[in-house]
Formats: C-alpha cells, sequence, structure tokens
C-alpha cells in the first residue's frame, strides 16, 4: 500500500483525507507516497503562526535567530545523507541533490552568518538619523521590526530542499514564522526535511507548517501583515498576486518567475580562447544540470554570427559526453526530470518551437537510457535549436521548454545582443563571456534593466565563479518583467521583505532611548568613574566623558609630521599657502585624533582589551598652533559578541562617539571608534 505524506499543521503530523494525489519515482515510475491536504484548516494554520510563531521569534534578537539557523543547519548536515537518498527519486544525480540539499543548508548558514549585520536586538536601526530642525532637537530615524504575520511560501517542484530553506532562512532571521506549500510533485522530499526540523525541537512552536497536498483558497486567508512568495511559471504567479484579497489587504507578494534566461557570447571569445571554453562549458552545465529544470537555466544562446557554427559544434561534442539514466548507475551524468507530466510538457513545447527553429541536436524519440526503463521514467536527452533570425521568430524569446533544452541565435553586433537578451521581456538571470573589459560595461550598463542578475565569464573568475544558474544569498535573486519583478534572499535586502520599516520622529534624546543608539545633541550620561573602567554590562548609552584640554603649539605638529611622515605642505610649509583654503600652518586632522585619544585614554588596565577600529571620521575645522582642543568621549551604542568557544573571554564591542571641539566649543573633528570591552560576568 502506498504510504501517505503527512501535513504538519497546528503543532502536529496530520495526514489528508481523501482524495489523494499519487507521487512517483521519476526513474522507476513506481508510487512512491499519496499526497492530500484535505481536512487541514488554512485560516486556522494562519492564525496559529500568527499567535503562537510570531511573538516567539519576534521577541528573540537577530543574533539569537541566527543562532537558532545556525543550529538548524548544524543539525541538517548530520542528516543530509537520507535526503540524498530520497533525493534519487525525483530524478536527481548525486550532483543535482549536492545543489538542493547542501544549497538549502548553505542558506541557513549564510543567513545565520547575517546575523552579524544586524544588532542584538529584536529591530534594527536603518541608516543615519535625519535632522528637521535648526536647532537639532527634532530629528528623524528608520526603525524596522518584524512583521506580525507569517510568511506563506508556494514553491515550484525542482527545488524541494533548497527552495523551502532559502526561503525560510531569511523569514526566521527577520523574526517571522512561516507556512510552505511545495510543489506536491516533489513534496515527499520536502516533507522529510520538514520531519527532521521539527524533530530536532530547535525552532519554537508555531514557527514552521508545511501543506504537502493542494493550498488552493489559502490566500482567501492571508492580511497585510503577511507575506506571499512565489515561486514557479509566470502564469500562475500573475494569477495568484491578482488575487482579490492579496489586492484589498495589500499583502506584499514576492513573485519568482522561470523565465527566458540567455547568454552571451562575445565578440573576442573566439575558439581557443579559455571565455570560449568557460561559455560552452557553461551552457552544457546549465542544460543537464537537474537536467534543465531551474529557473536561471540558459534557454538562449546569443552569440556572434561568424561564431554560429563553430558553437554549434562544440556544444554538440560537449553534450555527447552526458550519459542520461538512473542517477544511481555509474557513469550516468544526467538523470530524469522529475515527472512523466514535465516530459509531455517539455515535448510540446519543443514541438511548438521547432515549427521555425529546427532541432540540430538531441531527439525526442531516439535516445538511449542506461539503468532504466526508459517507458516509465521521466526521460529526455538535451536538445538544441537553431533559430537564424531570432528577431522574426519570436516564439524563441516567448516560449519556455522547461527541461534539457536551448536555443542558439546569432547576432551581427554588440547593441544586436542586447536587443535580444531583452526580447525575453525579462529574466532571473544572464551570462556574458568576454575578456574586454570595455565591452562587459557596455552591456551591463545597458542590459541591467532586464536582467536581475548578470554574470560575466572570464578566465579571472574561472576557478572561482559558483556560475550561471547559482544565487547566492547575499545578493539579490529575482528580476524583473516575466521574471516576477520581485527579489528572493539578497543579504539585508531580502530580510527587509519581512521587516516593516517605520520613521520615528522625536528629540534627540528620546530617539536615543528608543534605538538604543545616542543620538547627536541627546541628553548625556557623567559618571564619576571613567568609562575605560567599567564593564561592558555596566556601560549605559549616552554615558560620556569629558576630558582635560590641550593647546596646539608648532613643536606638536612638527613632532607629529616626523613621527608620521606626513610632510605635506599645509603642516609643514607656511609659504605654500596662498590660494588654499588655510590662513597659517594647520595640524594634521590624524594628529587631532591621536591626541583626542590621548585625552580620553585611561592608561591602567582595566576592562578595555583593544582598540577594535574606526568606523567613521570627519575633520570639519582646520586646528592652528594656539588653539585649544578637547574631547568628548560618548557610548554610542553596545554589541555584545558570541563565545568562539568555552575559553572564549566573554566581551563586547563598544561604539564610542568622539566629539573634539576647540576653545569656541566648535567641533573640529568626529568619529566613531570602537573598543573591546570585558564582561563583568565570565
Amino acid at each position: 500500500m502506498t504510504p501517505p505524506l503527512e501535513n504538519y499543521a497546528l503543532g502536529r503530523w496530520i495526514p489528508g483525507t481523501g482524495n489523494h494525489h499519487e507521487l512517483y519515482d521519476a526513474v522507476t515510475g513506481e508510487p512512491i507516497a499519496l499526497a492530500s491536504s484535505e481536512g487541514l484548516d488554512f485560516g486556522e494554520m494562519l492564525d496559529y503562526a500568527r499567535r503562537k510563531g510570531n511573538p516567539a521569534l519576534r521577541t528573540m534578537t537577530f543574533h539569537e535567530r541566527g543562532r537558532m539557523l545556525k543550529a538548524l543547519a548544524l543539525h541538517l548536515t548530520e542528516k543530509k545523507e537520507a535526503f540524498y537518498q530520497l533525493s534519487y527519486r525525483s530524478g536527481a544525480t548525486r550532483a543535482d541533490s549536492w545543489i538542493d540539499i547542501e544549497g538549502g543548508i548553505g542558506n541557513l548558514f549564510s543567513n545565520a552568518s547575517l546575523r552579524r549585520q544586524f544588532p542584538d536586538k529584536p529591530f534594527d536601526v536603518e541608516g543615519d538619523p535625519v535632522t528637521l530642525s535648526r536647532g537639532g532637537q527634532f530629528m528623524g530615524h528608520h526603525l524596522l521590526v518584524p512583521k506580525e504575520g507569517v510568511a506563506l511560501h508556494i514553491n515550484a517542484f525542482n527545488f524541494p530542499v533548497w527552495g523551502m530553506l532559502e526561503k525560510i532562512a531569511v523569514n526566521l532571521l527577520a523574526g517571522v514564522p512561516a507556512i510552505v506549500k511545495p510543489a506536491t510533485l516533489t513534496a515527499f522530499l520536502t516533507e522529510a526535511v520538514v520531519r527532521e526540523i521539527v524533530a530536532s525541537g530547535i525552532l519554537p512552536e508555531g514557527a514552521l507548517q508545511l501543506i504537502c497536498g493542494s493550498a488552493r483558497g489559502i490566500l482567501g486567508h492571508v492580511t497585510y501583515q503577511d507575506v506571499v512568495t512565489f515561486t514557479g511559471s509566470a502564469e500562475t504567479g500573475k494569477m495568484l498576486k491578482a488575487h482579490p484579497r492579496v489586492l484589498d489587504e495589500s499583502v506584499p507578494f514576492n513573485l519568482e518567475a522561470d523565465s527566458l534566461n540567455g547568454a552571451v557570447l562575445g565578440e573576442d571569445a573566439v575558439p581557443g580562447t579559455p571565455e570560449f571554453d568557460l561559455f560552452i562549458k557553461e551552457v552544457r552545465n546549465e542544460m543537464t544540470v537537474k537536467c534543465g529544470q531551474k529557473c536561471t537555466a540558459i534557454r538562449r544562446v546569443i552569440v556572434p554570427e561568424a561564431l554560429l557554427e563553430d558553437v554549434q559544434i562544440a556544444l554538440g561534442r560537449e553534450l555527447a559526453k552526458i550519459t542520461l539514466g538512473n542517477p544511481q548507475t555509474e557513469g550516468v551524468r544526467m538523470g530524469a526530470l522529475a515527472g512523466r507530466s514535465q516530459v509531455q510538457e517539455v515535448r510540446a513545447r519543443v514541438e511548438q518551437l521547432a515549427r521555425h527553429t529546427p532541432l540540430v541536436y538531441g531527439d525526442l524519440e531516439q535516445f538511449e537510457v542506461m539503468g532504466a526503463d526508459r517507458s516509465r521514467g521521466a526521460f529526455l536527452p538535451p536538445m538544441v535549436l537553431l533559430n537564424p533570425e531570432p528577431f522574426r521568430y519570436t516564439a524563441t524569446h516567448e516560449v519556455e521548454a522547461f527541461g534539457p533544452v536551448t536555443t542558439l541565435m546569432p547576432y551581427r553586433s554588440l547593441d544586436e545582443a542586447i536587443a535580444l537578451t531583452k526580447l525575453g521581456k525579462g529574466s532571473l538571470v544572464c551570462s556574458l563571456a568576454t575578456a574586454d573589459p570595455q565591452t562587459a560595461q557596455a552591456f551591463v550598463v545597458s542590459a541591467a534593466t532586464h536582467h536581475g542578475r548578470i554574470l560575466i565569464i572570464n578566465r579571472e573568475v574561472a576557478k572561482e565563479s559558483t556560475g550561471h544558474g547559482s544565487p547566492l544569498p547575499m545578493l539579490i535573486h529575482g528580476g524583473p518583467g516575466r521574471a516576477g519583478g520581485g527579489e528572493e534572499m539578497g543579504g539585508k535586502r531580502g530580510v527587509a521583505h519581512y521587516l516593516q520599516r517605520v520613521a520615528v520622529q522625536a528629540s534627540p534624546t528620546m530617539l536615543t532611548a528608543i534605538t538604543d543608539v545616542y543620538q547627536t545633541g541627546a541628553r548625556q550620561i557623567e559618571k564619576e568613574v571613567h568609562p575605560f573602567r567599567r564593564h561592558f554590562e555596566e556601560l549605559e548609552i549616552g554615558e560620556t566623558y569629558t576630558t582635560h584640554r590641550h593647546t596646539v603649539t608648532d613643536a606638536d605638529i612638527t613632532n607629529f609630521a616626523n613621527v608620521s611622515g606626513d610632510h605635506f605642505y599645509a603642516h609643514t610649509d607656511v609659504t605654500s599657502l596662498e590660494g588654499t583654503l588655510f590662513t597659517g600652518r594647520v595640524a594634521h586632522g590624524y594628529y587631532i585624533l591621536s591626541k583626542a585619544a590621548g585625552l580620553f585614554v585611561d592608561p591602567r588596565k582595566g576592562p578595555v582589551l583593544l582598540n577594535y577600529g574606526i568606523d567613521t571620521c570627519r575633520f570639519t575645522k582646520p586646528v592652528y598652533p594656539g588653539m585649544t582642543i578637547g574631547a568628548r568621549l560618548t557610548v554610542k551604542e553596545k554589541i555584545n559578541q558570541e563565545k568562539r568557544d568555552a575559553d572564549d573571554v566573554s566581551k563586547g564591542i563598544v561604539r564610542w562617539l568622539v566629539d573634539v571641539y576647540d576653545e569656541t566649543g566648535e567641533t573640529v573633528a568626529l568619529a566613531t571608534i570602537l573598543t573591546m570591552v570585558k564582561k563583568r560576568a565570565q
């Protein structure tokens, strides 16, 4: 009897009831599982995530959420071999599964590390404050706080692990729970991963739920605090995005649609160059990895007219090395499509395209399969079509065969190549193979409007590039037009999709209290004890130390010039000042900062472990001999640091605002310096 998949909802595993969808092994055609979501109350699931998962996550700090992701990544890494074995049943080879499984877990690790770009707080303070009044006592600052809803992820069939983990990594770091709806075709693998996530106990209750069957009707329950993401066909994505509830509630909707991505061979990348060879290998890989079932796969190969035949021959030679069959059979380099329904769809699209752009490599009927029964599995060979007149036969730019299929086409100039890439009406990624910087610049500047990502392929990146089809978690993944107009991932940019940005207007003192970041002009706190004598926990935001003063002399300037080697004319040659901004010999800016450090540093051994660096530094007014300077050292922000191991010292980073002023009280230099400060509690 075929076992049923279970949905994870309301904190428990729930089998669907009735109207099961049968899932099959893509290689053998044998039944794997039954999937159904009947009996689930989608409105109750969303409410449960908002009531349970959201408060638990949003009260955690970014650092706590990041450490949670790291723990989850480590746990899944220990269990990954079981996922590999199950992934074979989706038609994927070991290499294909590596992208899906390890790539997904890698997203968890990357977003875990991203926590260091956020404060150890539940919210983020974005950018710099804005002064809104002449007197400086009315200002504004932007805060980012987690939305009070749930992230609803509707995913595609091609990456059942990566598609889920790359999305939930971002919303969980932001502090928002998720409901995941994988494509039913490969939901058996997603379910296996979610089982391990749930079993780990790492996520708080309500942080993750899973729907293995249909989610029809779920959009009727979303609100403006929720975020919906969709990955799949542009047609389905646009239909969902236009759902009345999504429109009425102004629900954020991120659409990442399959697109007709292109790869362009530069005119300088002729046969015999590393760029030509890299281009051919990139096209081959994008045709055959995951059997071409990637939203980033190369569908259009755009090459100089004079090199069209060379490319066709070279690509055919590379594709001839690809062996098709059971992914567990030794020597097989390309497995099966995800299901026989996909085979029928790809065949129909190829037949449609072949009416005007004939097949020049591969055959829908004549191909061999190793270690499997071709009639039972979801197999198709690599296929290349040729479009000799790409501005005339435009189906190439409109119809996508979502499998191991691409189309060759010629161009006569760089402008023509750029125009051809734009005929796809927006893509996730485009590649250009060239060693010429001028060609690369001209291409990127003009083509950027139509692509979410552009990869320049040449010998310099050959050993390190992750390739055309590999979105990276620290960069945006999305694209304009046909590609959906959305952005997934993207480092801090991606996390911001799940955060509400609010502009807070108040006095500097009030903003300091709200943001936990000292704002210039806010009330300062003076203590009897020097701040360098106080431990990390004891220091208060706004705590200020005012130094004694020092009168700058000619000898100071001469000595600093000799020590530093900085003999810039304005410091050492008063005869060269005519026509400059200076009225006399001027002190070095770095002398002023160094002297300020000498004024505010407590030399005795204490909690301050080391100087960690300088974030910002501005010299705002010249300092001449005879002027007197002093400094105010203010605790601007405190950043907790994690212990690397049990023997590490408990510590944090303190950001100090250094305000150096002259005898008139006017600021001559402003800097933000960082020190590493020991905690009292070890």
